[in-house]
């Protein structure tokens, strides 16, 4: 269990921000151990059929992400809302030695030949370690970016609307059942850390992460600016395809395609995810959108490049009234 104490000012420095170095290192954890990630199976499949063709050796990376304890330096605090991966890594390959060998002696088990050199040589083995994720990004994370990112921007908007509505305790206490905020107080249930950390005005950087699910990652070393990993709404839905069903009741009343799309924004969501989810093209999407946007049912909101699309509150009314529910 890990409680983090919160004064004003660390409320006034709390961000959020996605990392995709954060996502090779998350994502190798999945592919570590496939058995406990069923969610990702599909990706787990495609992206383990990738790295054969390619004949990338991915045994660094693997020997860098156990299950518990990750080495900070693996993936710092993003220092903006959406770094590029090529800034993470220039970050990472700037690591001083005597921090790595800090965090690899700080890992638990034998120590693999691997790892061994990168002791050794830890200057050099951040050069192997970032040339390998920015590899292992482009063959197996990047073709599937677009899709993690708009389930990404989508969380975000979801919680900023959250706070605007009820403060920091609605944020938090949404976020997981694994987190909970009371009285200043926002407590994580780890299973393996107990401890009680004042965030001492450093704020806390919450990381939406496609990877994570279902658990939570936090670090908290004064290093860094603490930062909170946690699986983003919308999650289950992440590599489905064309598998959206219309509710009976409210398919009736708007037709069944504009009842998808309203089912579908549980979470906000670009075109192009809609039309991935409900197998619909993107132009009938934007046209049903733009009829559910005249009528005050959805409302659109720009992030980054994309629009995101979410139901407005008679629309949040419309879709409860037909007795379906949120995922």
């Amino acid at each position: 269990m890990l409680d983090l104490a919160f004064s004003t000012e660390d409320l006034a420095h709390t961000r959020f921000a996605f990392s995709p170095a954060w996502e090779v290192v998350a994502s190798v954890r999945v592919l570590n151990s496939p058995g406990q990630h069923a969610l990702h199976l599909p990706w787990i499949k495609r992206a383990t059929a990738a790295l054969d063709e390619a004949g990338l050796d991915i045994g660094l990376l693997r020997d860098l992400v156990p299950l518990r304890h990750l080495p900070g330096f693996l993936a710092g605090t993003p220092s903006t809302p959406l770094p590029e991966l090529a800034d993470e890594l220039a970050d990472l390959r700037d690591v001083p030695g005597r921090l790595v060998r800090r965090e690899l002696d700080a890992m638990a088990g034998p120590r693999s030949p691997a790892l061994a050199r990168f002791h050794r040589e830890p200057e050099a083995g951040l050069e192997r370690l970032a040339t390998l994720m920015e590899r292992y990004w482009h063959l197996v994370l990047a073709p599937d970016w677009p899709r993690i990112r708009a389930l990404l921007e989508g969380d975000v908007l979801y919680r900023s609307r959250l706070l605007a509505q009820g403060g920091a305790a609605e944020l938090f206490n949404d976020l997981t059942p694994l987190i909970h905020w009371q009285a200043g107080t926002l407590t994580v249930a780890h299973r393996h850390l107990h401890a009680a950390v004042p965030l001492d005005g450093r704020g806390l950087v919450l990381v939406p992460s496609a990877f994570v699910w279902p658990r939570v990652f936090s670090k908290t070393d004064a290093r860094w600016q603490p930062v909170l990993r946690y699986p983003p709404r919308g999650i289950a839905t992440l590599w489905e395809t064309g598998t959206a069903t219309a509710p009976g009741a409210l398919a009736a009343v708007v037709g069944r395609g504009r009842a998808m799309l309203l089912t579908e924004l549980a979470a906000p969501a670009s075109t192009a995810e809609l039309a991935r989810r409900t197998g619909l093209s993107a132009g009938a999407v934007s046209q049903h959108l733009g009829v559910l946007k005249a009528a005050g049912l959805v409302s659109g909101h720009r992030a980054g490049r994309h629009v995101l699309y979410v139901r407005t509150s008679l629309a949040e009314a419309l879709v409860a009234g037909t007795g379906e529910v949120d995922c």
